[in-house]
C-alpha cells in the first residue's frame, strides 16, 4: 500500500459514508478495512475503544474517531471542490442531534420502545426545513455540493428508506430531488463499493478515491 493511513468503516453506516465521501473527494489515500460489526477487530478497538465506525488511524498514530472530524481533517488537507466553503455547522449539528434521534426511533422502534410515527413526524419537520433551503439553489449552501450536503445526505437516505413510498409521497420535492441527485452521483457510487470484512493477515485494499 502507498499509505500507512487506515480507515475502519462499515459500508452502510451513514457516519462512515460521509467520512468516505470526504476522504474520496479530497484524494486522501487510505487502507480501507471493512468491519463486521458483530466481530469488531481487536486492532480497531485498540485504536478506538468506543468501538464505533468510522475510525481513521493516521500514519503518525493519530486517531480520529468522529466522522465529522475525519471530514474536516481530510478537506483541510485538500479540498478541490471547496466543500469547506459551503459549510453550516449548526445545520450539521441539528442533523446529528435531533434528526438522528428521531431517525433511530422511527427506524428501530422496537429497539427503543418508541412511537415510530411520532418520530417520523419529528424527522419530517427537519426535512421540511431542508426543503425550504434547497428551494433556492439546489444544495444546502449554494448551487454546488459542499460539506453540509455530504454530512447530512446519508442520514436522509436512511430515513427515506424506512418507508420509501411514504417518503416519495411527502410534499418535499426539493429534498427528494437533492437526495436522488446525490445517490446517482459518481462520488456516491465510488464510496459504496463492496468489500469483504477485513481480518488480520488480509491484504490491504485501498479506499476508492474520486476522479
Amino acid at each position: 500500500m502507498p499509505t500507512d493511513r487506515v480507515l475502519y468503516s462499515f459500508r452502510r453506516c451513514p457516519y462512515a459514508m460521509r467520512a468516505r465521501m470526504a476522504l474520496a473527494i479530497s484524494g486522501t489515500p487510505c487502507a480501507l478495512r471493512e468491519v463486521r460489526l458483530s466481530r469488531k477487530p481487536a486492532e480497531m478497538l485498540s485504536a478506538s475503544p468506543k468501538g464505533t465506525v468510522p475510525v481513521l488511524v493516521a500514519g503518525d498514530g493519530t486517531v480520529i474517531e468522529e466522522s465529522i472530524q475525519i471530514m474536516r481533517w481530510a478537506l483541510a488537507r485538500c479540498d478541490p471542490e471547496d466543500w469547506l466553503g459551503r459549510d453550516d455547522a449548526d445545520l450539521i449539528a441539528q442533523n446529528d442531534g435531533q434528526f438522528k434521534h428521531d431517525l433511530d426511533r422511527y427506524k428501530y422502534a422496537d429497539r427503543y420502545n418508541s412511537d415510530p410515527l411520532a418520530h417520523r413526524q419529528g424527522g419530517l419537520a427537519f426535512l421540511e426545513e431542508l426543503d425550504r433551503r434547497l428551494a433556492g439553489e439546489g444544495q444546502l449552501c449554494g448551487a454546488r455540493r459542499g460539506i453540509a450536503d455530504a454530512a447530512i445526505m446519508p442520514f436522509v437516505r436512511q430515513f427515506a428508506a424506512v418507508d420509501a413510498d411514504w417518503f416519495a409521497s411527502r410534499p418535499i420535492p426539493h429534498v427528494q430531488k437533492w437526495l436522488a441527485g446525490h445517490l446517482d452521483s459518481q462520488l456516491f457510487e465510488t464510496v459504496m463499493a463492496r468489500f469483504e470484512p477485513w481480518s488480520p493477515g488480509d491484504p490491504e485494499v485501498a479506499l476508492p478515491l474520486a476522479g
